[in-house]
Formats: structure tokens, sequence, C-alpha cells
């Protein structure tokens, strides 16, 4: 069993009950699923382990027309086609070993160490995929079809599963996984994750950011609330403004909306916000 403990990183703030989960499934080798909603951290965790643990990250960005096999492997046919027909290429026409290429999973699998293995957003991908897709992880192996080869994991890597929770997941798939569900932080632990992020900034532009952060998330009828990412890019485009004076967001300047708000609807709505802030505080 692995003995590594993650603490979090100096931009990851790590509460208690994540710590827990998140160590107990290194620990008992299962796969972590972690829900929230977009830009709960739910991504950069996984490379927050890796970077913490010193261990090589493999990313599946899961598609929805994704087959199972091709977060497993690659045959290449074209170029053992055109290998045979130009015979120009170093490689052997007659292995088909030359034209295997692993996929994402594969290559956890054939790693030298254990790494870090993150399947972002499983719930793109239908039932069927994901259920062989944990079946593949449970036995830690699978087969070339065109070699007929075993590929086993030499080390089993640290599994975190991603859900935006659009689609539901299956029972057999939740059954094999330990879950934790990231709620978006609360305003003290925003401070917190912004301390790290900017350990030097003016606690005043800090607090009175986070403040008025919260009060836009609320606007009525936002399709897409900004999430904390928006928010770290707003101050970074608070300070690299040198004609930006912190104290002016206590009044009525609220620059830069286009970096927490992505959508037309959104956007408009948050100029009306601050059309109506600025005439509330007239």
């Amino acid at each position: 069993m692995n003995k590594q403990n993650f603490k979090g990183s100096s931009t990851y703030v790590l509460d208690e009950e994540l710590a827990k989960i998140v160590n107990i499934s290194m620990t008992l080798e299962m796969p972590l699923l972690l829900k929230g909603e977009p830009g709960t951290g739910k991504t950069m965790l996984a490379h927050a382990v890796s970077d913490s643990l010193g261990m090589h990250l493999i990313v599946l960005n899961v598609k929805s027309s994704m087959k199972l096999v091709e977060a497993l492997y690659q045959y290449d046919t074209l170029t053992r086609l055109n290998d045979s027909r130009f015979g120009d290429s170093s490689r052997d026409v007659a292995n088909i070993g030359d034209y295997i290429r692993m996929g994402k999973i594969g290559q956890a699998f054939t790693a030298d160490q254990r790494c870090v293995l993150l399947i972002d957003e499983i719930d793109k991908a239908d039932s069927d995929f994901q259920d062989d897709m944990l079946d593949v992880l449970d036995q830690m192996q699978f087969d070339i079809i065109e070699t007929d080869e075993v590929i086993t994991a030499q080390t089993r890597p640290v599994i975190i599963i991603t859900s935006n929770a659009k689609k539901d997941l299956s029972d057999p798939f939740l059954g094999r996984c330990n879950f934790h569900h990231i709620a978006f932080p609360e305003p003290s632990m925003m401070r917190k994750i912004v301390d790290a992020h900017f350990p030097d900034i003016s606690r005043t532009l800090a607090q009175s950011a986070i403040d008025l952060f919260y009060e836009m998330r609320s606007i009525e009828a936002i399709e897409k609330k900004p999430a904390t990412r928006e928010l770290i890019n707003w101050l970074r485009a608070l300070q690299a403004d040198l004609d930006f004076r912190g104290g002016e967001l206590l009044s009525r300047e609220i620059p830069y909306l286009g970096v927490l708000f992505k959508k037309s609807g959104d956007y408009r709505k948050s100029l009306e916000f601050v059309h109506q802030r600025g005439r509330f505080k007239n």
C-alpha cells in the first residue's frame, strides 16, 4: 500500500475532509470520483497531487464520442500501409507491435513509476464506456487484439475521476469508486485560496474583491456563475493594471467584467448590476 501523504500544495488549499478521502483512496488504491460545479478545483486537485508527490500526471480528457479502446491503445494502420507501400521507414512492417501506440490509460499502465491518472469529465461518456473502463482499472490489464498481447499495469496509478454531474453515473461505476463532492468555497475558504495565490496582495483589495465576487455570483438568472479560476484571473488583471487603485472596487468602478462573465447574456446582466449598484451608492 502507498504511504505517501498529500497535504495540499502552495496554491491548492485543501480542507480536512478532502485531504482524508484523497489519502485513503491512494492507500486503498481505489479511484476517487470528484463531483462539483465547474471551477471548484476538481481537475486542479490531480495537478496538485502530481506536483506535491513528484508523480508524473497523465490526463485523459473524455469526449462524448470516445471509445474505450482509444484510451487504451491505437493501432496505426495508415502508417503501416504507407510503410509497406514506400518502404522508407525504420519500422518492421511485419511487426504489428511497431504500430501500436499507447493511449492515456495504456501510458499509465506501462509507466515505470507510479503516476497520477486524471480521467476528466467522465460524465461525457456513455454508461458502457464508464463501466468497461472501470473493469479495466479493476483488473489493471487489457488486451491488444492485434498482437494477442496482455498489457498489465506495472504499478497501480493514483486515479482521479472528475464529473460535472451533467449526467448520472451508473450504480456499478459508483460502487467501485470513493466519492467526494467539492462544494463551492465559502468566503473564508476563498480568502485562504486567494492568499495562497497572492501572498502579497493588499488586504483591502483581496477582501473587497471577494465580497464583490460573491455578490455578483448571486445576480439573478446568471447562466454561468464565475468560478474560483475567474476570481483568480480577475485579481491578476486588477493587479496588472497600473492605473487601478484597490479602493475603486468599493466605489462604483468594477473593471474587467469580461474576465468574470464569459456568456453574452451574463455579461449584460453584470453591466446592469454595475449600473444599479452605482445608482444605489449615489
